[in-house]
C-alpha cells in the first residue's frame, strides 16, 4: 500500500468514525499515524482530500466487486454476486459510513456533486450493459433502480444493524421484477 492510499484509508476511517465535520487533516494523520503535516503533503486542501476520498472509495468498492462478484450471467447469478457485495459493504461499516458521507458532503458541496454523478456514470458504463444482456427493456432506468435498492438496503442496515442480515433475496427480487422473470 502507498503512503497515499494509507493517507486515504485513514480519511475513510475518520469520515466513518467522525463524519463531514471530523475531516481535518490534523485528524487524518492521527489517524494513519503519520507525522503531523503528512496528509497537506499528499492534499493541500479539504476539498482535495475529499476528492482523493472519493477516488479511493471507487478504487476499494472495485477491488470488492472484481473479488466477490464471480459469474454475472444469469439473474439469479447477479443477484448472488451483488447480494455478497452489499452483504460485504454491510460489514465493512466504516466504508459504507464513509460513502454516506461523502454524499452529505456532496450535498453542501456543488462541484463533489459532479465527481459522484462522473463515478455514477463510470459505473453504469459496464453496469447498463450486464443488465440490458439480461433482457432489460430499459437498462438505463433498471440500473438506477437496482442502485437505489443497494443503497436503500445499505443505509437500512447501517442505521438499524440486522445480524441477520441477507441482502440477496431483496435483489433478487428486484431483478426478477426488472426483467419480467419468474426464474433465474
Amino acid at each position: 500500500m502507498t503512503r497515499r492510499q494509507r493517507v486515504l484509508d485513514a480519511a475513510i476511517g475518520v469520515l466513518g468514525t467522525a463524519g463531514p465535520r471530523g475531516l481535518t487533516h490534523r485528524a487524518v494523520d492521527a489517524a494513519a499515524g503519520l507525522p503531523q503535516g503528512s496528509t497537506s503533503n499528499h492534499f493541500r486542501t479539504r476539498d482535495a482530500l475529499v476528492d482523493g476520498v472519493v477516488d479511493r472509495l471507487l478504487e476499494r468498492e472495485a477491488e470488492l466487486w472484481g473479488r466477490l462478484a464471480g459469474d454475472v450471467s444469469t439473474p439469479d447469478a447477479l443477484a448472488d454476486a451483488v447480494g455478497r457485495v452489499v452483504a460485504e459493504l454491510a460489514r465493512e461499516r466504516l466504508l459504507t459510513l464513509a460513502r454516506h458521507a461523502v454524499f452529505v458532503e456532496a450535498s453542501v458541496r456543488p462541484g463533489l456533486g459532479g465527481r459522484i454523478a462522473d463515478a455514477h456514470r463510470r459505473i453504469a458504463g459496464w453496469a447498463v450493459p450486464l443488465v440490458a444482456a439480461l433482457g432489460s427493456r430499459d437498462p438505463v432506468r433498471d440500473f438506477w433502480l437496482l442502485l437505489a435498492v443497494i443503497d436503500g438496503l445499505l443505509t437500512n442496515q447501517l442505521a438499524d444493524p440486522q445480524p441477520d442480515f441477507a441482502p440477496t433475496e431483496a435483489i433478487r427480487t428486484v431483478l426478477r421484477g426488472m426483467l419480467g422473470t419468474r426464474d433465474g
